[in-house]
Formats: C-alpha cells, structure tokens, sequence
C-alpha cells in the first residue's frame, strides 16, 4: 500500500521488490521469509460475539528450516468482559502468559480443584491433560492469554477435548453408544440426552455478575500446585531509557524447569531498539504483544535451489559465506521465529513501544550473546585477535565496539539520526553558521 503511493513507476517497482524480499507480510513473499507468521497464519478454533481461540500454523508448514520446533504450537486466547471460558482439556503441556487483563483459571485434578486469580504478566503452567476453565470478571476490560502447546501424542498436533459440553462445544461423551452412557452414568438416555445436547452457545459465552459472584465464591481445596508466577513484578533483567527485560527461566520459575522452557518480555521504547543478539541453544519464538516495528536476523539458509551456493568463491579466490538480511515488519499478533545461533535485532515504531514475548525452546544451560553495546561479547577478544579477525589495527576495532555506551537497549536508527542532526545544528550553532 505504502508502494502504491510513489508516483515514479521504476522507483515504485524497486520499493515492491523490497517488500516482497523483505517484509514477510506479503503471502508471495513467504518463500523468502519461512521465519515469519503474519495475522493470516492463524486457524480459527473457536469464535463468538463474546471471544475468540486461535492456534497458529505448524511451523514447518512452510519450511523444512523450522522442523525443530515442529512439535510446539502457539494460540491466542481473547474473551470480553464477563465471560465464561468452556472447561476442556488438552493432549498438550501449556505455558499460559496473561497479555492483558485479569481474570481466575481453574485446574481440576481427580484429587482436587484449585483456582488462580491471573493478571497481566502472569505465566502458568496447565499439565496436558488437566481440565481448565476461565471466567473474564472485569467489565471493561478484555481477557488475552498466549498460549505455548507442547504436544503429547502426535508430534505438532493438538486437540481441545469438551467433556462439560453440549452441541456447541459439541461434549465428546455422544461419540459413545446410548447403551455406554446409559451404563456408565447409571441414568436413562432421556435424562443424558437433556445434559449432553442443550449447550449450544460455543466455547466462550456471556454471564451475569451473579453467575461471576457464584464462581467467585467457589471454595478453592488445599494443596495447591501451579500458582502463577508474575513475569513482570520481577526486577528486569536490563533495564535503561530504552527498554526493559523481563526474562523467567526454570532457575526462577519451577514450573518451566521440567519443560525446557523459558519465557521472556522485552518492552522496547519507541523508536528504540535491542541490541544484535543470539541464543546459543534456544529457540525463540516471538511474538508481538502490543506495537509496531521491525525485526532484523542474519540467516545462511537458502532455498532449495540455492542451497548448494551457501559458500562461493570470490574473485580473488577467497571463500565467503553468503548471509541473507531476513526482514519483517511485525505488529500486534505477528509471530517470528529465531533459531539458535541466528543474530537478531528488533526496532520499534515511532509513537508507540514495542513489547515482544518470547517463548523459548530446549533453554537448558542456554546463553545469549549481544553483539553490539557495552556488553558486546567481542569485546572479550584479546588485542592481537581483533587485528587479525577484522584485517585493520586493534585501535579501530575498538574505536568501534566501544562506540556505543548503551547495553541490550539503545536508539533506533530513526532516533540516531534525529540525534546527529542535532549534534550537527549544535556545531553549526556554535561554530558561527
């Protein structure tokens, strides 16, 4: 659309061209960008007047590259105020973020029930299996949760199973045999018929604050396991004028331990950005919470038919490895995915700041690398190192790498500029111009 804007044809032909082999929002563009997941990515499972469930697509649907984290699944959750989330189960680990809003979840064990009141920040943990229900108790205020899936039984599969259903959600119990129900439940089908066929109301419906009162006042049994665990009333990580990190790995969070999981907010200023950085172990899949901006990564992959001239030849006889800018413009709801060892940078919008959540994959005695500020992992190279790895003299080097005062997060390109130009008038201003 931006595009469509330029009067120039050549000019506007060259600006398409960079969209498609860079943005990753074009679906032509897909080819050229597997790492990215736009709003269009999403399958619906669930929609009413009163909320909606998402899942996102197998990640490696659309690329071989992303078959390592095939067998994890991504969801959204939205529900309006006053709304009562259908109880189901899962044949999936889960790792709950609460996004926006507050709410309660209740888990039922076959030894007991416990309920959680959840705000934003929250992370918890739903074992695959467990019976989970939710209610939005706020009154002006939506309810969104993202959801990390770990399948159980078929690699990168899921399923929602309704047993406290009825037509819509339809109750798994009326796939068994009249004579079955009848047996088990020791009622005539007449009775089970009544139960088991009147809600048809879908899987997130509207209730009265007499209903919220009643499930409110619901006696919550002892022995509590899965408390939630406020990601964000935690001191950050990093923190400076630019952004915050807000990251819980299974050190502080124990219900990730057993699951390999970590998760992570940074909260980037606007037209701020997080430093060049990669994970030496972790996955991490991304997604956008709140605002606009871009993500920048370093990636040797190519297509199929490209593959073969990952390393070529130079003139000179040299042999250079062939590196690919991956670009994306992401927005509320965009998804990313980096893999280990692939420097990336992300970069907010003007006007509004950029919170990205991320999810990350086989986090056990993983470490991340930032390869640019004051924390920069190169400086950590002996004198004569920086010589010989950069060809020019070990001042340079770190005339360079010691250029940028700020660690993790520091100006956006947008903001840097605006910053020369400043020092520029200022020089003018006192130089007599």
């Amino acid at each position: 659309m931006e595009c469509r804007g330029i009067p120039e044809q050549q000019q506007r032909k060259l600006c398409v061209h960079r969209c498609l082999d860079h943005s990753g929002e074009q679906e032509s563009g897909r080819e050229h960008n597997p790492y990215y997941f736009g709003r269009r990515s999403y399958q619906q499972w669930s929609r009413t007047e009163h909320g909606s469930l998402e899942v996102l697509e197998r990640f490696a649907r659309t690329s071989d590259q992303l078959l390592g984290v095939d067998n994890y699944r991504l969801a959204v959750l939205e529900a309006e105020p006053q709304t009562f989330i259908m109880p189901c189960h899962w044949d999936a680990e889960q790792v709950v973020y609460v996004m926006q809003g507050r709410g309660t979840i209740t888990l039922l064990h076959e030894e007991r029930r416990e309920s959680h009141d959840i705000k934003r920040g929250d992370i918890m943990r739903v074992p695959a299996g467990v019976i989970v229900y939710a209610i939005n108790k706020a009154s002006n205020e939506r309810l969104r949760v993202a959801m990390l899936l770990h399948p159980i039984s078929t690699p990168g599969h899921i399923e929602e199973y309704h047993g406290a259903a009825g037509r819509n959600p339809q109750t798994f119990y009326t796939s068994f045999s009249n004579e079955v129900l009848e047996a088990a439940f020791n009622t005539p089908w007449d009775k089970l018929e009544r139960v088991f066929r009147s809600q048809r109301k879908g899987g997130i419906i509207k209730i009265t604050e007499d209903q919220i009162r009643a499930l409110s006042e619901s006696n919550t049994e002892s022995g509590l396991s899965n408390e939630p665990y406020n990601l964000l009333e935690n001191s950050p990580s990093h923190s400076n004028e630019h952004g915050q990190l807000h990251e819980a790995t299974g050190n502080e969070c124990e219900m990730l331990q057993d699951l390999n999981v970590d998760v992570s907010i940074a909260n980037i200023s606007e037209r701020s950005m997080m430093a060049p950085n990669y994970d030496t172990r972790s996955t991490k899949l991304a997604m956008v919470v709140e605002g606009r901006g871009y993500i920048e990564m370093a990636c040797p992959h190519r297509s199929a038919e490209r593959r073969r001239t990952q390393v070529e030849t130079g003139s000179q006889g040299e042999q250079r490895v062939r590196y690919r800018t991956v670009r994306s413009r992401v927005s509320r709801g965009s998804v990313f995915v980096i893999p280990a060892g692939h420097p990336a940078a992300v970069v907010a919008a003007a006007n509004e700041n950029l919170q990205v959540l991320c999810f990350g994959t086989r986090s056990e005695n993983n470490r991340r690398y930032y390869l640019a500020g004051r924390n920069n992992v190169l400086n950590r190279l002996d004198r004569a190192a920086k010589a010989m790895a950069f060809g020019v003299p070990a001042e340079e080097v770190e005339e360079v790498l010691n250029a940028q005062p700020e660690s993790v997060f520091m100006p956006g390109p947008e903001r840097r500029r605006e910053e020369e130009e400043k020092r520029r008038q200022l020089v003018f201003k006192y130089a007599g111009f």
